[in-house]
């Protein structure tokens, strides 16, 4: 692996590949899954310093705004969100902070404490006052985040609660594998399921027991969405076209069950291709921030020329967008959120987390 990595990242990258190499068979594959191809290029030439002053001012806007109680999040809908919240604190971890170490180490322990204090004894993860928008989302991102921090500060009050965290998603997985907006097992879509399937591939990593199953059923469910096209519907045989944050999403659920070549893989990636990053700084595009988080994560795993295409042109449209004080605005959901979402793009070269890594 290249690039910068913390000596807490590759203890949990080394567990990581321990853990999931006892995974059942992929079908299709002989063995477990197949690792990743070795990139050509370190990641940390494609941080320019401009892009590390960008950086570092959406930083210093998160912090500035969080609050008290370690939320963030503003707007009547996701006010003091859990997901937002996370996304923040993967951010700050992005940067190389930890809880109560680095310049924004106390940004990171607020946010964990803001996400243990929303955790409730069946183990969701949500505010009060939004537990009946969609929770599962947040819920998503929020155990990320706390299996993210576990793997680098193995914590008892953060295990607790984690694992409440990843036994919810184990248990509400419907028989096709997904998730959707509830904890309960009804429908599923491609969009909820790769927040509940990376949330359980950083948990793992962290040393949590998560079943084989569950991820062989997630897996199965995520290629029965993809379109003749290499793109991926919203739900299962919608017959819903494909659009680029969501394929996005489709190829990173894939990477987190352990798939990193399939055709599955290769005709997601030549979809996505032609919807490279064209520099237009003033394109208001639903799902912007959404699909970039995703897309970047695609990019880098599958390395080499995709990266090597995508990144830059992504980087230096971000660079455009950033406003005067610092933050990314997001017309959705919020600035905080947009401003989490273009940190964590722009410091995918660090490899400092784990769920990140090749």
């Amino acid at each position: 692996m290249r690039g910068r990595v913390s000596k807490f990242g590759l203890l949990a990258f080394d567990l990581a590949l321990v853990l999931w190499a006892c995974l059942a068979p992929v079908p299709g594959h002989a063995a477990g899954p197949t690792a990743p191809k070795t990139v050509e290029t370190s990641g940390l030439e494609f941080i320019t310093p401009a892009t590390q002053q960008a950086i570092n001012r959406g930083l210093d806007y998160l912090a500035a705004g969080q609050n008290d109680d370690g939320s963030l999040g503003s707007g009547s809908t996701y006010r003091r969100h859990v997901a937002v919240t996370a996304l923040a604190g993967i951010a700050f971890l992005s940067a190389g902070n930890t809880p109560n170490r680095g310049k924004y180490g106390r940004q990171v322990e607020k946010a964990v404490q803001y996400i243990l204090a929303c955790t409730d004894s069946t183990g969701l993860i949500s505010a009060p006052e939004h537990r009946q928008h969609n929770p599962m989302y947040g819920h998503g991102f929020a155990t990320l985040f706390l299996a993210e921090v576990y793997g680098m500060t193995p914590r008892a009050d953060i295990r607790e609660k984690l694992k409440l965290a990843v036994n919810l998603i184990v248990n509400t997985q419907n028989k096709e594998g997904g998730w959707r907006y509830f904890p309960k097992k009804s429908e599923a879509d491609i969009s909820v399921t790769v927040c509940q399937i990376m949330a359980l591939r950083a948990a793992r990593n962290a040393g949590l027991f998560v079943p084989k199953n569950t991820v062989e059923l997630c897996t199965k469910y995520v290629k029965s969405c993809q379109n003749t096209d290499g793109g991926f519907m919203y739900q299962k045989l919608t017959n819903t076209v494909s659009i680029w944050p969501r394929t996005a999403a489709g190829l990173v659920a894939l990477y987190s069950a352990g798939i990193y070549e399939s055709d599955e893989i290769q005709r997601g990636l030549k979809f996505l291709m032609d919807h490279q990053p064209r520099g237009e700084v003033f394109r208001h595009e639903a799902f912007y921030f959404y699909g970039h988080y995703y897309a970047v994560q695609a990019m880098w795993h599958a390395g080499g020329r995709y990266w090597r295409q995508w990144f830059p042109a992504i980087r230096d449209e971000l660079l455009g967008r950033q406003t005067q004080d610092g933050s990314w605005p997001d017309l959705t959901v919020n600035s905080e959120y947009g401003t989490a979402m273009a940190c964590i793009v722009l410091q995918m070269p660090n490899g400092y987390l784990p769920i990140f890594q090749r």
